[in-house]
């Protein structure tokens, strides 16, 4: 092939127009996809050797080549150049120029179709792992700080009102366990895009000898597609990884919000520590929770490359159109979004210190304890909406007479309810409160105790 000239220009009588190229180009962001791309040539060559489609001499110059051509990228020495669309006819090319028609060789029995769903699938293989494992690490500094604050009490919220008191660690390991349905959901996405692509070719198979199984087992899928159009026109991995991003992404914002609450000075709650914050360029006093907000920020991102994903795969006929291009840099956006804010947001936890004494003060007001008043009567024999009741009546008596619940005599709890007897002030204590909720998934020291237990046999001793 000469040099310039595209590898399907046989049919047409003008060259591309120098804007069509700049335009229809990928190279520029899709070149990341080289090692796998050569990967799955040189399984492909393999393959076609062994099924005599070309000689063992032939596949070893191929596979010998491409080597080289991978070390070279990997060096810096390989020049990309636009007017070569994509990565692979950039190595393709590159191949040809280094070995001559044996190179050619290599495209039997497939298309540039069915490579880039491999190259993509091999590519989101890898990346899967490495996010699972920023996660995995997420988790166990949570569990860290879980076992570190087992003793520090907090107001819990709903409605952005105080609700009850929990244990900060309680707290720490609702996002493990939020994280690990993540993970769960990243593991079933790799196991569903780990079937091979190559020999769907455009979208019909080829008429060629291949041997599938061969190269899947070359290149470690377990299976091999079964419709060589869905294959091609398939990007349902791509938009159900960017799903789970999304999701992980989520549950950093969520807990990033509450950082954000609570470093203020209305809260006092937290401290995160001068590397993880930046300042303000006119104000001296501001210490701002950027990371964050940041991260915060990036959710909206990923949210948005799901969505261009969603809207880009609703109205494509089947089978491959050219529009798939577009799937691979809101793929590659989301990878790597969700990989910098896990790695940060991880540092930055690390390094943030909880303010138990303020936590336990804003856990002790607001009336927490109102509900243990309730379950308290409720073991007395009083109807649950009763004894509700009774205690709204309590809280309004307190509101108005400004007092909190441990404030209150006997006398004054036993206007009304006569049954009222001097233990309701233990009841109302916050260690009381917290430790009364024991069974499996409550914030009780022992429940939270025994799910750290069973995360350290996943994990490992934290």
């Amino acid at each position: 092939m000469a040099i310039g000239k595209k590898p399907w220009s046989g049919r047409f009588q003008k060259p591309t127009a120098g804007n069509v190229e700049k335009f229809t180009s990928s190279i520029h962001y899709d070149r990341r996809l080289y090692p796998y791309d050569i990967e799955g040539s040189i399984a492909h060559a393999t393959m076609l050797a062994g099924q005599k489609i070309i000689s063992k001499n032939e596949s070893a110059k191929i596979v010998s080549a491409l080597k080289n051509i991978l070390k070279d990228i990997e060096k810096g020495k390989f020049k990309f150049n636009p007017a070569d669309e994509d990565i692979h006819m950039a190595i393709e090319k590159e191949l040809i120029s280094r070995i001559g028609e044996t190179g050619g060789k290599l495209h039997s029995a497939r298309s540039r179709n069915d490579q880039i769903v491999l190259d993509v699938r091999l590519f989101l293989r890898a990346e899967i792992k490495m996010i699972i494992g920023l996660v995995n690490a997420l988790q166990r500094q949570l569990i860290k700080l879980a076992k570190r604050e087992i003793k520090t009490m907090m107001p819990g919220y709903t409605h952005m009102q105080k609700a009850q008191p929990v244990l900060l660690s309680h707290y720490f390991l609702a996002f493990v366990e939020m994280f690990a349905r993540d993970v769960q959901r990243l593991n079933e996405c790799g196991n569903r895009l780990n079937v091979l692509p190559l020999g769907a070719a455009a979208l019909a198979g080829t008429s060629l000898p291949i041997d599938r199984q061969r190269t899947a087992k070359i290149l470690n899928f377990p299976a091999v597609s079964n419709n060589s159009m869905d294959t091609v026109a398939d990007r349902d991995f791509v938009a159900e990884f960017i799903l789970a991003a999304s999701l992980v992404m989520m549950h950093l914002s969520r807990f990033c919000e509450d950082l954000i609450l609570w470093s203020s000075g209305e809260f006092g709650f937290v401290e995160i520590s001068d590397a993880y914050t930046t300042g303000s360029s006119i104000m001296p006093q501001k210490k701002n929770p950027d990371v964050a907000e940041l991260i915060r920020g990036k959710t909206a991102r990923v949210y948005g490359d799901l969505f261009a994903i969603l809207t880009l795969l609703k109205g494509l006929p089947m089978t491959y159109n050219r529009d798939l291009q577009e799937d691979k840099e809101r793929l590659f956006d989301a990878v790597d979004t969700v990989k910098d804010c896990l790695s940060i947001f991880t540092e930055m936890i690390d390094h943030t210190k909880f303010n138990a004494a303020k936590m336990r003060q804003a856990a002790q007001g607001g009336f927490s304890t109102a509900t243990d008043i309730a379950e308290y009567l409720v073991g007395k024999g009083i109807p649950f909406r009763r004894s509700h009741e009774i205690v709204g009546k309590i809280v309004a008596y307190c509101l108005q007479n400004k007092k909190e619940l441990e404030n209150l005599t006997l006398k004054e709890y036993q206007k009304f309810y006569e049954g009222f007897t001097d233990d309701i002030q233990s009841i109302i204590k916050l260690e009381r409160s917290v430790n009364s909720r024991k069974h499996t998934g409550g914030t009780a020291t022992t429940a939270v105790l025994k799910r750290i237990s069973e995360f350290e046999k996943i994990f490992g001793k934290i």
